[in-house]
């Protein structure tokens, strides 16, 4: 067992997950894209990720930004940034275990039930952070991430190891791409899926994976968050 430092969470060793074959053109023009868009998005939110800091800074005491590791290609640990959204003293274990009963669909399930959500008025969670969370705003610094090449802009989400642990074996499929920020689950069914739903929809996505998809995705994307759907 290895306990996760800071959070005090035990966790066995991951699986290594063989990575999908990329074609060269599409792995290129890819990367090419998250860094233009990730460096443009830093540049023009930069007023707004000065504001949200600033806040957090004042609503409650702690770090700015969030770190956590989560898994990314091939199963790979990285530190994923978030603005934090939860009091310092939160308790992770919580969030470990609503986690494992909707990946095992442990409980009585119902669709709103089954559906992967956060947990519903989560008592950690700051008031700003539910904003920032519902706005999507927490997710900014990920676009650091994305400059630094451990994720991308569109991709399946970086699960936390401890979910991992209790993925039956084809959901072990999605850590075989680089993550994203978006992806098809997020622009199609986030919040009305199950989780297994989900994952069909990660592994769609790999099977359909081009350049051209993934810029229709972040289009969808954009738009949503601009008419205020969440998703």
């Amino acid at each position: 067992m290895v306990t996760e430092p800071g959070l005090g969470i035990a966790h066995s060793p991951l699986p290594t997950v063989p990575v999908s074959p990329t074609p060269a053109g599409y792995r290129f023009a890819k990367r090419a894209l998250d860094v233009i868009g990730s460096t443009i998005g830093l540049v023009l939110t930069s007023p707004v990720l000065a504001l949200v800091a600033l806040a957090v800074k004042l609503e409650s005491p702690g770090p700015v930004l969030f770190r956590q590791q989560r898994l990314g290609l091939g199963g790979r640990p990285f530190t994923l940034y978030k603005f934090r959204s939860m009091h310092l003293s939160a308790e992770q274990s919580r969030h470990r275990d609503h986690v494992w009963d909707l990946i095992r669909g442990d409980g009585p399930q119902t669709p709103s039930s089954a559906a992967w959500l956060p947990i519903p008025l989560d008592p950690r969670v700051t008031r700003l952070g539910a904003f920032l969370r519902r706005s999507h705003l927490d997710e900014l610094p990920q676009l650091i991430n994305i400059a630094r090449g451990d994720m991308s802009l569109v991709g399946p989400r970086p699960p936390i190891p401890y979910e991992v642990e209790v993925y039956e074996p084809w959901h072990l499929r999605r850590l075989s791409v680089i993550p994203g920020l978006t992806g098809l689950w997020q622009a199609t069914g986030w919040g009305r899926l199950s989780f297994d739903e989900g994952v069909a929809l990660d592994l769609a996505y790999i099977d359909r994976r081009s350049f051209w998809f993934d810029f229709g995705l972040i289009l969808r994307t954009l738009w949503q968050i601009a008419v205020g759907r969440q998703f």
